[in-house]
């Protein structure tokens, strides 16, 4: 199993920079991936990209560019570019969001979901293999009428931050794999693996990137932090309904807080669950020292398995 841990690149008077310098750090202690997610300020690709270029020997991913409001010809391109900049080791993951932040931020519709990510991977998937598309379709056109391939970069590996099961199906079918967050070991071995296994069929075996909430400490205060930041996703049925397949009510009881030794075993469950990588999300609110103990035992936990 891999070990990767995300940056936000939250702190620091220029984004760009203070996230360079993060990923390098996690490089420097052996992480093997560091993740990104899409936000409203920075672009995540973009700064993917950039950190590809200026860090050797670390991938970079991210996780999750929402679907609506974006066109698979131009996230192709996008992706592609990035992996020019980091050849081999950027990873896309798409998602379709949630209906408050489609409707509420862009004033799109939530229509037919499941039809839309299935379509976009449709027409994403071959461009990132370095194929054409003629795609006329019922909610994306696509045509490649003009150069849609990037010199230097090669094939980018797509994921999807899917849990549904029709989400879960498409990926299986279209895409390498899945990125899931606050699914804990039980949610990933009875219900998400099986089913995207199911769907893959005879393709090679899906990657499941497992991002989980941990803190490597021995602080008792940590907790009460982190369950402030876990409990904006409480809202979503989504996540709700993952949690409950995880058997647990609130996030934070599927946080892996403790000292190295109990993190660790506690992310050996979700390798005997299923997954393939696991991605250590410790909030860069939290104090610099947990951050740093954090990042170190994904390090380490990577440095094991590679001897």
């Amino acid at each position: 199993m891999r070990y990767g841990i995300t940056l936000t690149g939250a702190e620091g008077e220029n984004v760009v920079d203070s996230t360079v310098a993060r990923a390098a750090a996690a490089a420097e202690v052996g992480v093997d991936s560091v993740w990104l997610g899409q936000r409203l300020d920075y672009d995540a690709v973009g700064l993917a990209g950039l950190i590809g270029s200026r860090v050797a020997g670390i991938d970079v991913g991210v996780s999750a560019v929402p679907v609506f409001a974006r066109h698979p010809l131009l996230v192709a391109s996008q992706a592609q570019t990035a992996q020019a900049a980091a050849p081999g080791r950027f990873h896309l993951a798409v998602a379709l969001g949630a209906p408050p932040l489609v409707e509420g931020v862009f004033g799109l519709p939530w229509e037919r979901p499941a039809a839309r990510l299935r379509e976009f991977l449709e027409v994403l998937a071959p461009l990132l293999r370095g194929e054409p598309v003629d795609h006329d379709g019922e909610l994306y056109t696509a045509h490649s009428i003009l150069p849609t391939q990037v010199a230097g970069a090669t094939r980018t590996p797509l994921l999807v931050a899917a849990m549904a099961p029709r989400a879960l199906r498409a990926t299986g079918e279209l895409a390498d794999g899945t990125v899931t967050y606050l699914a804990g070991p039980k949610a990933l071995a009875n219900d998400i693996v099986p089913a995207l296994v199911k769907a893959a069929g005879d393709k090679p075996a899906p990657r499941v990137v497992t991002l989980v909430p941990a803190a490597v400490t021995t602080d008792p205060a940590i907790r009460e932090r982190v369950a402030e930041g876990l409990a904006f996703y409480t809202q979503f049925p989504s996540y709700q309904r993952v949690l409950g397949l995880s058997g647990v009510e609130n996030p934070v009881d599927l946080a892996l807080i403790g000292d190295e030794e109990t993190v660790a075993r506690g992310l050996a469950e979700y390798a005997d669950a299923g997954a393939t990588e696991v991605v250590l999300t410790a909030n860069e609110s939290l104090p610099l020292e947990v951050q740093e103990r954090t990042r170190a035992l994904a390090g380490a936990l990577a440095r094991e398995r590679a001897a």
